[in-house]
């Protein structure tokens, strides 16, 4: 499960993924194809969880998130990773064949606006975010989502200091935000990274201890 928390303005993404899947820190990683475009990079497949437009007027973050529903078919099959690259420069979801693609939850939020478009396989709906703090896990927005449910009420009351509420011990309990599971098979499932964005600052922490930040502050942008 991963975790997007959004305000105007403001939005911090959680991400879950195998331990042992290969990636690398924000940069700027696809220049040719996403010329200023941010993020983490998926070794594995080349995209990214989460995406950004930095600067300006033009600031701009797109994050995925995985969804319950029908997979896609192995044989027509492509990455979602591709999906907040290209929807962060053209600000909504692009124009793809859906399905081609495994089931996800895709937010795209600028300096007016935050929208939710969701694929479950079979069916496509778009949300209007709310203005207020809303939270997004892999069963969309989920009131009854134990992480919701234990989770929301104490970002709605930080305001927006939302770093200190991450600073949980890992845990496999259904509501946990930062999340260590481990597998049958050896492998373990867990909260790599938190990433704070705002129009102002672009600020990174590693959990894993892969690639050795914590708390980086990525980029600071000229927005007021």
């Amino acid at each position: 499960m991963c975790t997007v928390i959004i305000k105007p303005g403001l939005l911090m993404g959680i991400r879950d993924e195998l331990a042992d899947r290969p990636w690398e820190g924000p940069g700027e990683h696809w220049p040719e194809q996403y010329p200023g475009v941010l993020g983490g990079r998926d070794l594995k497949a080349g995209g990214t969880w989460l995406a950004v437009l930095p600067h300006g007027a033009s600031w701009r973050v797109a994050a995925l998130l995985n969804n319950h529903g029908v997979p896609a078919p192995d044989t027509v099959r492509v990455s979602r990773g591709d999906l907040p690259l290209r929807a962060v420069v053209a600000g909504e979801l692009p124009d793809v064949d859906l399905t081609r693609y495994d089931p996800f939850h895709l937010v795209v939020t600028d300096l007016t606006a935050s929208r939710l478009w969701s694929w479950n396989g079979a069916d496509l709906a778009v949300t209007t975010l709310p203005g207020d703090t809303a939270m997004i896990v892999n069963s969309g927005l989920d009131p009854d989502s134990p992480r919701v449910r234990t989770h929301l009420p104490r970002f709605r009351a930080a305001g927006d200091d939302w770093w200190p509420l991450t600073g949980l011990e890992p845990s496999s309990a259904a509501d946990a935000l930062i999340l260590r599971h481990p597998l049958p098979d050896g492998r373990v499932f867990a909260t790599l990274s938190v990433t704070l964005i705002t129009p102002r600052a672009y600020e990174f922490s590693d959990l894993s201890g892969q690639i050795g930040s914590k708390h980086e502050i990525v980029v600071r942008s000229a927005h007021p």
